[in-house]
């Protein structure tokens, strides 16, 4: 197993890493009737895509030895209706270092390969910007 994950009433969960102990909440958005007080599961997913991104890119980035430390990901995730479903993921990445083009080229191609982006429905739109300081 994974993780488990604990219905807290509300329209709250707890999800619990198994390995690691690692806790966080969910709750309903406001506009599917929750209170909005901490990450939706459809949140997850976004935040997901955009960690995955950064994990991956530290990888290469260590075999590239360029730091990476501070780079950042403002993650905008946009619902459709009927059904209810993500319909757009933007992921704007800001590197707060300069790099060579290669660098920047190879870096860019490894997020763009990132096991969350390839586990999404073709029918999400990714929007993935790469702002280099």
């Amino acid at each position: 197993m994974t993780a488990t994950v604990v219905y807290l009433g509300n329209l709250s969960t707890e999800n619990t890493h198994l390995k690691s102990g690692n806790t966080f909440i969910t709750d309903a958005p406001l506009d599917n009737n929750g209170k909005g007080q901490a990450f939706s599961p459809t949140d997850t997913i976004a935040a997901g895509l955009a960690s995955c991104m950064l994990t991956v890119m530290g990888i290469k980035a260590q075999d590239l030895d360029y730091n990476m430390s501070g780079t950042k990901a403002e993650v905008t995730k946009t619902m459709a209706s009927e059904p209810r479903r993500i319909s757009k993921i933007e992921v704007v990445l800001t590197f707060p270092l300069g790099a060579d083009s290669k660098t920047q080229k190879i870096l860019e191609n490894t997020g763009r390969t990132c096991p969350v982006l390839y586990s999404l429905h073709p029918d999400i739109e990714k929007d993935i910007t790469f702002n280099w300081e």
